[in-house]
């Protein structure tokens, strides 16, 4: 995207020093200053007009005790996974430096922070912090996060521009022949698939289970020993194209109301905790089910959610 205008009576000296030239506690002491002023600007009515036409503070159009209880059977599926709340920002970059995602996407704050728009890439972090600090562990986090991001969003059921997701991460050690990958991934698909399944017993209904195992070449072994490991729902194979993943991505669908197949769990392996920490020896692998999505279309019409 095309962002000249955004430097336009700025002069191109002092882009440069607010982009790169001057130390950042510098820049986020004047942007904080830039955004006092504005902020003293603002009228009730201008607060009132913001309310209801920006997407970014909508109220979500899933009710907050559904969601409650829908976040509790989830972590009750992951009972395996350390559940942990993240902060609603992470250190800015932490989705465009590592996951390299456009920060355009991104809800950047002017104190050195952005908006989390996917855990599992903040949760990256904590496993490289971890790991550090004792290399023998194996790392098992698991989160429920409203997430924001900035892009356009289709004017269809279900979209927004703050939605909330289930995560899971596995950190560790690799082992012989990808071994701490394959086991780690065969127990993500096992848990969201046991997390379908717990919720069907609580108003909820995924028909057609599918997995979707995607790999490069070089990992088409380790795919279909992960195939032969998971009994749940029929596996299916395709090559990886998207070189988002580190060789190695699943995908589980479910048929929605409409009748369409969606993509509904999506993971795979990364090479962020490799970039994070230098270190190629390491592992990493994510996955997550968009669970505000699930409380829209997959909850039977009146159904409550019970705890147990």
């Amino acid at each position: 995207m095309n962002r000249d205008w955004t430097r336009e009576g700025l002069g191109a000296a002092a882009h440069t020093a607010l982009a790169s030239g001057l130390p950042a506690s510098e820049v986020w002491s004047l942007l904080l200053g830039v955004l006092e002023e504005r902020a003293r600007q603002r009228t009730p009515a201008s607060l009132r007009q913001q309310w209801e036409r920006d997407r970014f503070v909508q109220l979500c159009y899933v009710d907050q005790r559904t969601l409650v209880e829908l976040d509790g059977h989830l972590l009750a599926a992951a009972a395996a996974f350390e559940s942990v709340e993240l902060s609603p920002v992470a250190p800015l970059g932490v989705a465009s430096a590592v996951a390299l995602a456009s920060q355009n996407k991104i809800v950047s704050t002017i104190r050195g922070t952005e908006v989390v728009s996917d855990p599992t890439n903040v949760l990256a972090l904590e496993c490289a912090r971890r790991l550090q600090a004792d290399p023998t562990a194996h790392v098992r986090l698991t989160t429920n996060h409203r997430c924001v991001r900035a892009q356009e969003v289709p004017k269809a059921p279900g979209f927004a521009a703050h939605f909330r997701m289930f995560c899971l991460v596995s950190a560790g050690h690799e082992r012989e022949s990808h071994g701490f990958t394959v086991d780690s991934i065969v127990e993500h698909i096992r848990t969201q698939l046991a997390a379908l399944e717990r919720l069907e017993h609580h108003g909820y209904a995924f028909p057609a289970r599918k997995v979707k195992l995607l790999s490069v070449p070089r990992f088409a072994s380790h795919a279909q020993r992960i195939a032969s490991a998971v009994s749940e729902a029929p596996v299916i194979h395709a090559p990886l194209e998207h070189d988002y993943y580190d060789g190695l991505r699943f995908m589980v669908s479910v048929r929605a109301p409409s009748g369409d197949e969606i993509p509904f769990i999506d993971g795979g392996a990364f090479n962020w905790l490799k970039k994070l920490t230098s270190n190629n020896k390491l592992a990493f692998v994510a996955s997550a089910m968009g669970s505000q999505l699930a409380a829209l279309l997959f909850r039977a019409q009146g159904a409550r959610l019970s705890p147990g």
